[in-house]
């Protein structure tokens, strides 16, 4: 057993959720990073540019170590609401994806500087000062938290699922197999609510 201390084990959290979303965006068309797949307009895209603000902000601003590009975050004001959670036509996938790695090289540049005890402020919210601990806690659950979002956005999209792309972490089963599950799982659901 390799023993790391706990900077070592929340970065590795932190990169893990970074690296499942964008995989999350691989080899899908331009329309189908963008497409509003709920009531509330969720999509791919959108996700990376919110949590893109969300690091920038936290792990910048906070810190007193500001992002040098717009990163914005409508709860801040100055942007539209959710402003931050779809991308304009004019927007590119590469400049939303290339701006979320430059974030994360600047967030990971304030955690290997900083340490764990170290406070920033938030510049809104009732708890306005914060550890990096604490904030590094905060963005592996913001951020796995809009993977989950793209876990189902993108298997309404193509029906790709798990965390990575070789779906390691998903139940083994072809088409067939994954249709009788839901069959399954419906009949289930139908038979709780009385309604067969």
């Amino acid at each position: 057993m390799t023993v790391t201390d706990d900077k070592t084990d929340l970065r590795i959290y932190i990169q893990d959720a970074r690296d499942a979303l964008l995989w999350k965006l691989e080899g899908l068309s331009e329309y189908d990073l963008r497409r509003p797949l709920t009531p509330t307009g969720t999509n791919l895209l959108g996700l990376v540019k919110h949590v893109t603000g969300a690091e920038a902000l936290y792990f910048g601003e906070t810190f007193g170590r500001p992002f040098p590009e717009p990163a914005p975050l409508w709860i801040i004001g100055g942007t539209e609401p959710n402003g931050d959670l779809w991308a304009r036509a004019d927007e590119s996938t590469e400049e939303v994806i290339g701006r979320y790695r430059r974030v994360w090289s600047h967030s990971d540049a304030t955690i290997e500087a900083l340490p764990l005890d170290a406070v920033g402020t938030v510049p809104f919210g009732a708890r306005h000062e914060q550890t990096l601990h604490r904030v590094l806690v905060h963005m592996i659950a913001e951020t796995h938290r809009h993977v989950g979002h793209a876990d189902l956005v993108r298997e309404l999209v193509d029906g790709a699922t798990g965390q990575r792309s070789d779906g390691a972490n998903t139940a083994p089963g072809d088409a067939a197999w994954w249709r009788a599950h839901r069959d399954r799982v419906e009949q289930a659901a139908r038979e709780a609510g009385g309604l067969t």
